[in-house]
């Protein structure tokens, strides 16, 4: 195991910081009376926990091959909905195992989906460690897609390599002053949205939570009919501006602080981000205005929209009462998902871009056989190795999509709860659709073994099902 001290070291590191970040409800605790040993508890068996992988791990040699960043990306997301899952076990709550690792792993995947049916009468420390398991999870992403999916090369990830003469040997010293700059973005943004929220209205602990929760575009809330639950546009358009906000590439911010002042404007992504938002909107407008007057609300289908496209998951509407089209369109956009780089997950519209791009290619090869025709996104060229990666990637979401959906059929859940739990697990969306799983709706009564596969969904989707699929193959073992 000599080999995977640094992995061990990294893992005995970011439990310590879990198990420190357990100690901040309590604060919650103290404030609203509900004083109970559960998140101290649950902290301490972390740190020690923590500190076991940390102190045993102090001679690891400071690199990070590649074998090791994969194991290391996939053991940290285990290991914190593990660990996070205590809270909730410990808590008066009385969660089951299968529901407290649920809840747990759907925070930090940014996910959103819950168990919990009574939000409103949850106690407020459990309610604020749910935005922090989000809030960790978004920033916990952000940092991993800039700095280690790129050089794993998942899923055409290489695109937004930092720098072309990086090895996987350079990560750890180069991630650092990386992952600094972001946190500092990434916080900064928060603390902004729960100002925007508090002067909007809210009360300054659904301020916090909620800024948390819509940072990392995860979507908890402390109340059922979520961000509806407070009717108001003002903070509904203050919610959509930071959910954007959240689902554009970080990389753009720092570029943006470095100088480039035009970066919004002409990044690719960004462009095609703001417009399938529109076109998306426009599209649902016309059809609700001529098919379904009694439905129609502009308000509601911008924010749903943009809450469905990032994933976010928040709702201000039963939106599944629209009829057939609209749920198609929000299915569509579930699997889109934002940006690369940022909070948000689905395919991404990288994948989008370069995948119409190919076919476009492919189409063009068919009319002029003899034509030489080069793809370039971004102004660089695109090689057939990576648009391999790209097509492999695409391939398998739905594939394990396909298998999700099937295995949860098998389980006893209706075509409609099937369907859109799976597509709401692996593209980290939260709510589904149907009277269960829908806008409204929650995930305590499906079956245990839904809430496992459901869970496996969250994960795979969260860390580009490669991260984690590889782990698998006897190839990846071998030295």
């Amino acid at each position: 195991m000599s080999n995977y001290k640094t992995v061990f070291f990294t893992l005995g590191i970011l439990q310590i910081i879990l198990g420190i970040s357990m100690l901040i409800p309590i604060i919650a605790q103290f404030i609203y009376s509900e004083i109970d040993s559960s998140f101290f508890g649950a902290s301490i068996v972390t740190i020690i926990f923590g500190s076991l992988f940390f102190l045993s791990n102090l001679d690891h040699d400071k690199k990070l091959n590649l074998q090791q960043a994969f194991l290391l990306t996939a053991l940290s997301w285990l290991s914190i909905a593990i660990f996070g899952s205590l809270p909730f076990i410990f808590s008066t709550m009385e969660l089951s195992i299968t529901d407290a690792f649920f809840e747990s792993m759907s925070g930090i995947t940014t996910t959103g989906s819950t168990i919990i049916s009574d939000l409103e009468n949850t106690p407020k420390g459990i309610l604020l460690w749910r935005a922090i398991l989000q809030w960790l999870g978004g920033i916990g992403i952000i940092v991993m897609a800039i700095t280690l999916m790129p050089i794993m090369n998942v899923g055409g990830m290489q695109l937004f390599k930092i720098s072309s003469n990086d090895s996987s040997e350079k990560i750890l010293p180069k991630s650092k002053e990386i992952a600094l700059r972001l946190i500092y973005i990434y916080s900064g943004l928060t603390a902004l949205c729960a100002l925007s929220y508090w002067v909007f209205g809210m009360g300054k602990f659904d301020s916090l939570t909620h800024s948390m929760t819509t940072i990392a575009t995860g979507g908890f809330s402390n109340y059922n009919q979520s961000i509806g639950y407070f009717d108001s546009i003002l903070i509904e358009i203050s919610s959509m501006i930071f959910i954007i906000l959240g689902s554009i590439p970080f990389i753009a911010y720092i570029k943006f602080i470095s100088g480039n002042k035009k970066i919004f404007l002409n990044d690719i992504q960004i462009r095609t981000f703001i417009k399938i938002i529109i076109i998306s909107t426009i599209i649902l407008s016309i059809y609700l205005l001529f098919n379904n007057n009694g439905n129609f609300s502009l308000r509601s289908i911008f924010f749903n929209t943009i809450s469905i496209l990032t994933g976010t998951g928040y709702v201000n509407a039963e939106f599944d009462g629209w009829g057939s089209f609209p749920i198609t369109i929000f299915l569509a956009l579930m699997f889109i998902g934002g940006c690369a780089g940022s909070t948000t997950c689905g395919i991404k519209i990288f994948r989008i871009q370069i995948l119409y791009l190919f076919i476009l290619n492919q189409l063009k090869k068919n009319i002029y056989p003899k034509g030489i025709f080069i793809i370039k996104y971004d102004k660089g060229s695109v090689d057939d190795k990576f648009i391999a990666s790209i097509i492999s990637f695409i391939y398998f979401y739905f594939v394990i999509f396909f298998i999700l959906a099937a295995l949860l059929s098998l389980t006893g859940l209706d075509f409609v709860t099937a369907i859109s739990g799976a597509a709401t697990s692996i593209s980290n969306v939260g709510p589904g659709l149907g009277p269960i799983i829908g806008p409204n709706g929650d995930f305590s009564s499906l079956p245990d073994i839904s809430k496992w596969i459901l869970t496996v969904g969250m994960i795979l989707g969260r860390l580009e099902l490669f991260a984690i699929l590889v782990l698998f193959l006897p190839s990846f073992w071998r030295n």
